[in-house]
C-alpha cells in the first residue's frame, strides 16, 4: 500500500506548524474566515506561517470565499502552495482560478451527506488537483463548512475513491483509534484531522505521535 499523507488542520502558530512537520505531517490546514468552526486565524499569520513550511510541505488555506476573484485576492496575500475551497463553487469560476494562480493547487472539499455526494465529487473532479471529503452541511443556515469531528458513511468515501481519477483525502472523526480502519475501508490518497491531535485546544505532541503511528501501523 502506498502511504497514506498526512494534512494536519487548524495549525494556528509558527509553533504549531513546527510541531506538525516534525511528527510527520505533510501539509497543514491554514483556517481562514469561516461561518462556523473551529482553527480560525488572520490572513497575516497564514501568510507567516506558509513563508516558513519546509518547500515539500502542502499549505493549504482554506477558503469560504465563493468567487475566484475573493479567492485569488486571499491566494495574493497568504501565499499558499494549495487552496483548499470549503463550499461550493460556480463551475465557471475553476478554469479563471486555474489561469490567475498557476502553479497553485486547488483542493475542492465535498461535504458527503448521501448518494448525491458521488455525483458532485464526479463534476468537479475534473476542475480541480484533488478532492476531500468532509461532514460538514452547507445546507444549513449557518454552514457547517468542516471541523465538526463527526464521522460520516465511508462507503460513499470508498465510492468516491473508485470513481475519480485525482488524490481524494478523508476528513471527519479521524483518531489513532479509528485511522486504521479509515484507511483500509476508504484507501484515500490522505488524511486530513483537527480536533483528535489537539488538548485545550492545542496541538498536543503525544496525540500527535499515536496519530502517526497509527497511520504507519496501517500503511505496513
Amino acid at each position: 500500500m502506498a502511504r497514506t499523507r498526512v494534512k494536519i488542520c487548524c495549525i494556528s502558530s509558527l509553533e504549531e506548524a513546527r510541531l506538525a512537520v516534525s511528527h510527520g505531517a505533510d501539509a497543514l490546514g491554514l483556517v481562514s474566515n469561516m461561518p462556523s468552526g473551529p482553527g480560525v486565524i488572520n490572513e497575516a499569520l497564514i501568510g507567516d506561517i506558509a513563508r516558513a513550511a519546509p518547500p515539500a510541505i502542502g499549505t493549504f488555506l482554506l477558503t469560504s470565499a465563493l468567487s475566484a476573484d475573493e479567492i485569488i485576492a486571499q491566494q495574493n496575500r497568504c501565499h499558499v502552495n494549495t487552496i483548499q475551497i470549503v463550499d461550493a463553487l460556480p463551475h465557471s469560476e475553476y478554469a479563471h482560478l486555474r489561469d490567475a494562480l498557476p502553479g497553485v493547487a486547488l483542493v475542492q472539499v465535498v461535504h458527503v451527506r448521501g448518494e448525491e455526494s458521488v455525483a458532485e465529487a464526479r463534476a468537479v473532479a475534473g476542475e480541480v488537483s484533488a478532492v476531500l471529503l468532509d461532514s460538514g452541511n452547507p445546507t444549513l443556515e449557518v454552514k457547517e463548512l468542516g471541523g465538526t469531528g463527526r464521522v460520516h458513511d465511508w462507503s460513499l468515501s470508498r465510492a468516491i475513491v473508485e470513481a475519480l481519477d485525482i488524490p481524494v483525502f478523508l476528513a471527519g472523526g479521524l483518531r489513532p483509534e479509528n485511522v486504521g480502519e479509515a484507511i483500509a475501508q476508504v484507501q484515500p490518497f490522505g488524511v486530513d484531522l483537527c480536533s483528535s491531535v489537539r488538548t485545550d485546544d492545542r496541538l498536543d505532541g503525544e496525540k500527535l505521535s499515536s496519530f502517526f503511528a497509527a497511520v504507519e501501523a496501517s500503511n505496513a
